[in-house]
């Protein structure tokens, strides 16, 4: 199960970056020699218009090879010939896929979960909620005067602590305050023993999809900082080895923490596709910028050395990332 369960993330990953390139390329105009899925030999291949479609033996990503993308072609419908505006657009289509399957992976999730309301759900026998007289289905409106506008505010005022609450409720129209102590557990948290009730509503998933990619997107950029300040080894870093190892250990938990892991390995691919270097996404568009400033300083060819070199540096990069997987495995 491991291993098409990392199959499925690898082709979640890649395959849409490619056909997000593939599909705005189309829009503009580009013309696309062949648009694959997987990699390696193929077992099938079909020649539509000018564009070979292909599904290779390797059901891991795909790749979308254009007209004059690494290359000068004669060709005015090649990539290299194409406005600014188009080549750039083109290039920002596979990390904008990648951030759509990050959003759309954490609205699931959100959705799945649902969103915990101010209306009590649950009051367990012989808490201090239900001594006080709570019940289920009452509305907490303020905790020690304090308004409530969301359950987390509720957990908040209740871990703070103190000695006493009073906690006001809507019930049946009307409002009503109870006092009560929290109760102190085991493990040192306070409870006055209460659920929510959870509200799954295609709105709020999506909004608090957003949100949480936008969380993740910060924590990236944090995690960035540090790498290059060295506050984080590059010991640390991982590759595909390291991927399917926490495939492994989330299956084990369920498609909640799949589908986080897909969303947070699918935007940290558009990230790091969007790094200014040769052979990524951000450095061909660097190239593109440069290019239109300075005019034909860059040929094509020597554009297409660079980001060759580029890429030889990325395979010695993921050389470095799997050694550090492979030794991670045997050492823990």
């Amino acid at each position: 199960m491991t291993v098409i369960y990392a199959v499925i993330l690898f082709v979640m990953l890649i395959f849409p970056h490619e056909l997000g390139h593939f599909t705005v390329a189309k829009a503009v105009g580009v013309r696309v020699n062949e648009f694959a899925f997987g990699m390696g030999p193929a077992i099938f291949q079909r020649q539509k218009g000018e564009t070979l479609y292909s599904i290779r033996l390797i059901p891991i990503g795909g790749y979308c090879a254009m007209e004059g993308e690494n290359e000068e072609s004669e060709n005015s419908r090649a990539f290299n010939n194409k406005p600014v505006w188009a080549k750039i657009s083109v290039l920002l289509a596979g990390s904008a896929m990648n951030v759509l399957i990050a959003i759309l992976a954490m609205t699931l999730v959100m959705g799945y979960i649902g969103t915990a309301t101010t209306t009590i759900d649950e009051v367990q026998t012989g808490t201090p909620a239900y001594e006080a007289g709570l019940l289920s289905e009452d509305k907490v409106l303020s905790v020690n005067g304090t308004p409530i506008e969301k359950w987390n505010d509720i957990a908040a005022a209740i871990g703070s602590g103190e000695d006493r609450l009073s906690i006001t409720v809507e019930r049946n129209g009307e409002e009503e305050t109870f006092e009560m102590t929290p109760e102190k557990t085991e493990d040192g948290r306070y409870i006055i023993g209460v659920t929510s009730k959870v509200s799954h509503n295609a709105l709020t998933a999506v909004s608090n999809g957003a949100k949480g990619t936008w969380s993740m997107t910060k924590g990236m950029f944090s995690a960035l900082a540090q790498l290059v300040s060295g506050e984080v080894s590059t010991d640390e870093l991982s590759g595909p080895v390291g991927i399917v190892s926490l495939v492994s250990e989330t299956k084990n938990y369920g498609m909640i923490y799949f589908g986080y892991l897909v969303a947070l390995i699918s935007l940290n691919l558009a990230l790091m596709n969007m790094l200014p270097l040769p052979a990524l996404d951000g450095g061909r568009i660097i190239f593109v910028i440069i290019r239109k400033i300075t005019g034909k300083m860059i040929s094509d060819n020597l554009e297409g050395k660079i980001h060759g070199a580029g890429m030889i540096l990325l395979f010695g990069f993921m050389i470095f990332v799997t050694w550090n997987d492979i030794t991670r495995l045997f050492t823990s």
